[in-house]
């Protein structure tokens, strides 16, 4: 079996938990070769392209001025515990938290300006860009990971398009465009079982099935090919594989990204790397409504640790190009401090990382007001950043369209130039 799920964590202050828990029955599973389904499903299919995203969600809402928009002149209520340091790029100063980020300041930007968050403890509009209810009678806008799949397809390397470790959303595209999640197991042909045996057996389910998948109008029969074929896949390419084996990394690699507490950061690097064109996952607890201070003095740490050897292993490896890099929460904190020593939800006010891509790094775009409460100038819009991520992959989002199941076509954002800082 392989277990599917989505990377769990504590319940948001909703007391809501968004883990999700399914099991794809493997046959034994050896594989065909590739996915045929998927290639011909693929619209473009740029098998030569090392084009990919990395899209990093700080689950429950991390505190953007007390990260990379410190505060430090105002009063303690607004300024909060910390610090600022100077970095590798004048006047841009983060949090005393980040000393390894303050020395690699030029190979990422930060967004101090962005707007348009939405008053949503998930990380959907951090992964679609839009809210639920927009087009959610047709089934609602798919995640750019989903998108990814449907526009580009499978890289030819047989790893799938989009791997996923968080929320779920292909939206109106359909089941067949969910994420893969492997998790766990033994990825590889073991035994007696071939490639042409498990094909033979496949190619026997589907008979069998045949039936039931002329009478289903949902998509899930398509979307259960869709799963078998890329299980299969991934466990004869042996790349997956490869990758989700950490010990195949040298040492000193693991212990750079801080072992345990970098695991995925090294993990979605490896995936990238193996030709998976996009990945996300979510990563500590940000919900702080209390003790937001002794939150952030364990958590920020261990981000440091994990994100800069990831920027100087995409560097170091000449995937700084062609890899892009996103880490964000659902919204900002309140400016002020309250009583628990926490901040609460802020939606007019958040931050955005961004790396790699070939963008142009090494600076902060926007300024917030006296408490970060506001942007002052330069407000980039959440949409603005997903048209910068679709450009960097090489997606036209003023030319790309994709069909609804009405059968109009839809634009990928409504707010289509990029970043022109960053491009």
């Amino acid at each position: 079996m392989f277990p599917i799920w989505s990377s769990s964590s504590k319940p948001y202050c909703d007391g809501v938990s968004r883990r999700s828990f399914l099991q794809v029955g493997a046959l034994g599973i050896g594989s065909l070769t590739f996915a045929d389904l998927l290639r011909a499903e693929a619209t473009t299919g740029i098998g030569s392209s090392n084009k990919a995203l990395i899209n990093i969600h700080l689950s429950g809402g991390p505190s953007h001025q007390d990260m990379f928009d410190l505060k430090p002149d105002a009063p303690k209520e607004f300024r909060g515990e910390f610090n600022p340091i100077h970095t590798n790029v004048p006047d841009f100063d983060i949090c005393e938290l980040f000393p390894k980020l303050a020395q690699m300041t030029d190979k990422y930007a930060v967004v101090r300006s962005l707007v348009g968050m939405i008053s949503d403890h998930s990380d959907f509009h951090t992964q679609t860009g839009h809210e639920r209810r927009d087009l959610q009678n047709v089934g609602g806008r798919p995640s750019l990971g989903s998108v990814v799949a449907k526009v580009l397809g499978p890289s030819g390397s047989g790893a799938p398009a989009f791997i996923g470790y968080n929320g779920s959303y292909p939206g109106f595209l359909g089941p067949v465009y969910k994420p893969y999640k492997p998790q766990g197991g033994d990825l590889r042909l073991s035994g007696a079982m071939t490639a042409e045996r498990l094909e033979s057996r496949t190619e026997l389910l589907s008979y069998l099935d045949r039936i039931r998948r002329d009478a289903d109008h949902t998509g899930q029969m398509e979307a259960l090919d869709s799963y078998t074929q890329r299980a299969v896949d991934v466990v004869t390419s042996g790349s997956v594989a490869d990758a989700l084996d950490l010990n195949k990394e040298d040492v000193k690699v693991r212990e750079r990204y801080g072992n345990n507490d970098g695991q995925m950061f090294l993990t979605a690097r490896r995936l990238v790397e193996a030709g998976v064109r996009a990945v996300n996952f979510s990563w500590g607890g940000w919900d702080t409504h209390g003790n937001n201070f002794v939150t952030l003095r364990k958590q920020l740490p261990k981000l440091d640790v994990a994100m800069s050897a990831l920027l100087q292993d995409l560097h170091e490896r000449g995937m700084d190009k062609d890899v892009s890099v996103v880490m964000w929460g659902e919204f900002g904190r309140t400016p002020r401090v309250n009583s628990g020593a926490g901040r609460d939800h802020w939606l007019r006010l958040a931050t955005c990382f961004l790396a790699g891509g070939g963008m142009r790094t090494g600076q902060a775009i926007g300024k917030s007001t006296r408490y970060a409460e506001d942007a002052m100038d330069r407000p980039v819009h959440l949409q603005e950043v997903f048209a910068t991520l679709y450009h960097n992959l090489g997606i036209d989002v003023d030319r790309i369209t994709l069909q609804d199941p009405n059968g109009r076509p839809q634009y990928l954002v409504n707010r289509r130039p990029p970043i022109h800082e960053l491009i």
